[in-house]
């Protein structure tokens, strides 16, 4: 009798939905996480996103920018090069005279510290117009990429250089693999992603952005925390962007939504799988290469832990040295366009707010020394 009691209460127990499930974690989680910045970040995941139109330069892509330009949208990466070379030092009063060989030059602009030849255009902050559907031009490929320009950040921190070999360890459904493209400065190109569909997508993307004769990438569907074992210190670059709880499609969306009961196994070991990939991405990294770590959650236990986490094991299971860059910068440069968490104790991470909803974004940037 007391067996078929319990039995009838658990069968009547509610059955919360995936969404209403992710809001309860973060409402516990991210109001400790955030404080009072926590209500005004709950409030942009729930309300629509902005995007970034990313120019496709293999298509016709002067007359895609001017088309763009007349929409009134600006170029965020090429605003944010022009702030770079403002003067670093404020004007001093009086300037002492001193002979040529003693002068100094203390008001030239840092150097670019990221990926080059991106355009990627937004609009203005309070301005929530969209962009239309990305068309095909005259070339027979689409004239930009729709995405959330806050996902370029990671791979305009994994500053590519010409020459360059980079492999993108978690490279669906593409946008960033695309990016790194774009930049004209990757020798050979690796792109892998364990999921079939989102390796379909990849490839998808592909085809439609960028000529055959032009694609040089090897694309892969291998498990990435094996990365290390396959090709051991073989890359100047690795963007190591990880599953995650991808927080802003929890909160909105039923479909393949990772607070499902049936994936909470799933949903609790992701720290360890991040940790994971990214220690394989540093250990395919070249010792003086760079790495970048990203993910799209707010989650600090998924981000700075994971960070924090991958450098200990490099150190202690692998006698690996890694360092963490500071990417500081970041927040000047980009700071018309992004909303900054000013906390976070490695990396950046990009905060939605109402006048500016990207994100959520973070990425850290780490350089293997040994």
């Amino acid at each position: 009798m007391i067996s078929s009691s319990i039995s009838s209460l658990a069968s009547t127990e509610p059955k919360f939905s995936s969404i209403r499930l992710a809001l309860q974690n973060f409402d516990m989680n991210y109001k400790v996480q955030f404080g009072d910045l926590w209500p005004s970040i709950r409030v942009s995941l729930l309300s629509e996103q902005k995007y970034g139109a990313l120019v496709n330069t293999f298509s016709t892509w002067d007359q895609t920018t001017h088309e763009l330009e007349q929409l009134e949208a600006k170029d965020f990466v090429m605003e944010a090069q022009r702030r770079g070379q403002q003067k670093v030092f404020p004007e001093e009063a009086v300037t002492p005279v001193l002979p040529p060989e003693l002068e100094t030059h203390p008001h030239l602009a840092a150097p670019w510290p990221c990926s080059p030849n991106l355009r990627c255009y937004t609009f203005t902050r309070g301005d929530i117009s969209r962009f239309h559907p990305s068309r095909v031009g005259s070339l027979g490929l689409l004239d930009y990429y729709l995405m959330d320009a806050s996902s370029l950040l990671p791979v305009l921190a994994l500053d590519v250089q010409p020459g360059d070999s980079v492999l993108d360890l978690c490279a669906g459904p593409g946008g960033k693999t695309l990016a790194l493209l774009l930049t004209g400065c990757c020798r050979h190109l690796s792109a892998n992603d364990i999921s079939g569909s989102r390796t379909r997508r990849l490839k998808q993307v592909l085809h439609s952005y960028v000529p055959q004769d032009r694609s040089q990438v090897r694309v892969t569907s291998q498990d990435g925390r094996k990365w290390g074992d396959l090709e051991r210190s073989t890359y100047d670059r690795v963007l190591v962007d990880v599953p995650c709880t991808t927080d802003r499609h929890s909160v909105l969306e039923e479909d393949n939504n990772i607070f499902k009961r049936s994936r909470k196994t799933e949903r609790q070991m992701l720290p360890m799988l991040q940790m994971q990939l990214l220690v394989a991405g540093l250990l395919a990294t070249k010792p003086g290469g760079v790495a970048v770590y990203s993910t799209c959650t707010l989650s600090h236990l998924q981000n700075e832990y994971v960070v924090g986490g991958a450098i200990d094991v490099l150190a202690n299971q692998y006698q690996t040295d890694v360092q963490v860059e500071d990417l500081s910068c970041f927040r000047h440069l980009f700071q018309d366009t992004f909303s900054f968490f000013p906390s976070c104790r490695m990396g950046e991470l990009v905060l939605p707010v109402l006048w500016a909803n990207f994100g959520p974004m973070y990425f850290c940037r780490l350089r293997r020394l040994t």
